[in-house]
């Protein structure tokens, strides 16, 4: 799954830990989904997107 966490991470002037202190996750978790590698509960995805003020859509490309 696709994502712009990074773009919106940047916009925010905001590093990995930062996010990841804010989430209450770890910056292992943040890596892993800004990588592909790991795709977020659905819980945590509506975290990402309500953090940025942005919907799921914007912040997650499903299906690529």
């Amino acid at each position: 799954m696709k994502n712009r966490i990074k773009v919106f991470r940047a916009m925010h002037d905001l590093t990995q830990e930062g996010l990841a202190n804010e989430l209450g996750v770890t910056r292992q978790t943040i890596l892993a989904i800004e990588k592909g590698k790991y795709d977020p509960s659905l819980d945590l995805a509506f975290k990402i997107a309500r953090y940025f003020d942005v919907t799921i859509e914007e912040v997650f490309e499903y299906g690529s």
